[in-house]
């Protein structure tokens, strides 16, 4: 696993462009060892190109810039040099939870990933360090840090999005001749060529994952090509991009954390085959079933049958049929409730046709059969399909616990 002793990366700068906190170098150690410094650099004309996304930020919004890409692509020397280019930002590492998480977790739930990235605690420990560093130091976060897998963008994303914290998504590009040289050229422990050379091969090793990811990565994200520029200039790239606006804000749905239990509908659609209707979201991991929670004073079937409309652009002709009441347990941070599902009934070609999804929430949608909702789904939501499915068969109601019948 990719680990670093918990040296936290946390430098800021104020809007006259003085350093907070005392001394001009901060060091962090990181994964496989390495030490980080932010030396001083001169400053850059940042007022005298500032436009409305900049004059946002110094008058007091709070957003996010996230430099993505592969491993070595230089996104914490661009990040240190964007700091100095912003007033009042601070340089915000996520590598320092998951060196942190290496101190907290059990060695047996840590020799159960091969990242720290796959262990749900970083995800959200990510989320609520950038929210409490926001609500602490206000301002612009500069976060460098590479996220190949798009539900792990989904879930990051999505929880900063319902805490009302935009997020601009740069996406550093390059050669992959050159991205291997720079791998080739980096010492990350100096007194220690085997650790850098571990550095090296695990960078080395993630370059297929990054060619993989770029599909999704180059639709979601502004990409600054950094090949032929150095960190100086990649970041001035980046400031200018988000005065500009030409890294935009992500687009996804900003659905406010529940503060207590909550009750949801689901509707299921199928196909001629039988194949069910699934959407894949933009604000969290897995795929989901057309639905949301519903408001207060509105009849649960009713409140499905608004979603299917808002979501997919499908107005259902009829009340659907209850399937399953499922009690979903509390999971810290979630607070669990009741969660419905009703058969919506089958959509033709023609129905399937007039499927429209609104970008900001959704990204996909597709038919399923049984067996690759198994793949699609987190594995409450699968349990819930599934027993949804027996329901319909036998043309019943089944009431469930955390997925499994009582009664």
């Amino acid at each position: 696993m990719r680990y670093g002793p918990p040296w936290p990366v946390l430098r800021s700068k104020d809007a006259t462009g003085g350093r907070k906190g005392s001394g001009s170098v901060q060091q962090a150690r990181h994964s496989c060892g390495r030490v980080r410094g932010t030396p001083s650099a001169p400053g850059f004309p940042w007022h005298s190109v500032a436009g409305n996304s900049l004059r946002a930020m110094e008058e007091g919004e709070t957003v996010i810039v996230w430099i993505n890409g592969a491993f070595g692509a230089g996104k914490t020397s661009t990040a240190r040099e964007l700091v100095d280019l912003i007033p009042n930002s601070t340089l915000y590492d996520p590598e320092v939870i998951g060196a942190v998480l290496r101190h907290l977790l059990p060695q047996k739930r840590l020799a159960e990933v091969g990242d720290y990235q796959d262990l749900p605690s970083w995800r959200r420990m990510v989320v609520e360090g950038a929210a409490a560093l926001l609500a602490e130091v206000g301002g612009v976060l500069v976060v460098p840090m590479t996220l190949l897998r798009q539900e792990y963008r989904d879930e990051i994303f999505g929880g900063l999005a319902s805490r009302r914290i935009p997020v601009r998504h740069v996406l550093l590009t390059h050669e992959e001749t050159i991205l291997r040289g720079r791998i080739a050229a980096r010492v990350e422990v100096p007194d220690d060529p085997e650790a850098s050379e571990r550095c090296r091969q695990w960078a080395y090793e993630h370059i297929e994952s990054y060619r993989g990811a770029l599909g999704w990565l180059t639709g979601d994200a502004h990409a600054v090509d950094n090949g032929s520029l150095s960190p100086r200039e990649t970041a001035e790239r980046i400031a200018e991009a988000v005065r500009t606006g030409a890294a935009p804000v992500s687009e996804i749905v900003q659905t406010p954390e529940p503060t207590a239990e909550t009750l949801a509908a689901g509707v299921l659609l199928f196909d001629e085959s039988d194949r069910v209707l699934l959407v894949d979201p933009t604000y969290k991991p897995g795929w989901e079933f057309p639905g949301g929670v519903v408001e207060r004073g509105e009849a649960p079937a009713r409140a499905g049958m608004r979603e299917v409309e808002e979501e997919i652009g499908i107005r259902l002709d009829r009340v659907p049929r209850l399937l399953v009441v499922d009690w979903e347990p509390p999971a810290p941070p979630g607070y669990g409730g009741l969660r419905l599902l009703f058969d919506g009934g089958r959509l033709d070609s023609a129905g399937a046709g007039q499927v429209l999804l609104p970008g900001s929430e959704l990204r996909d949608w597709r038919f399923v059969g049984e067996e690759e909702a198994s793949r699609l789904l987190p594995p409450a939501r699968y349990e819930r399909l599934r027993w949804a499915l027996r329901a319909r068969e036998k043309s019943t109601v089944l009431n469930l616990e955390a997925g499994v019948p009582v009664g």
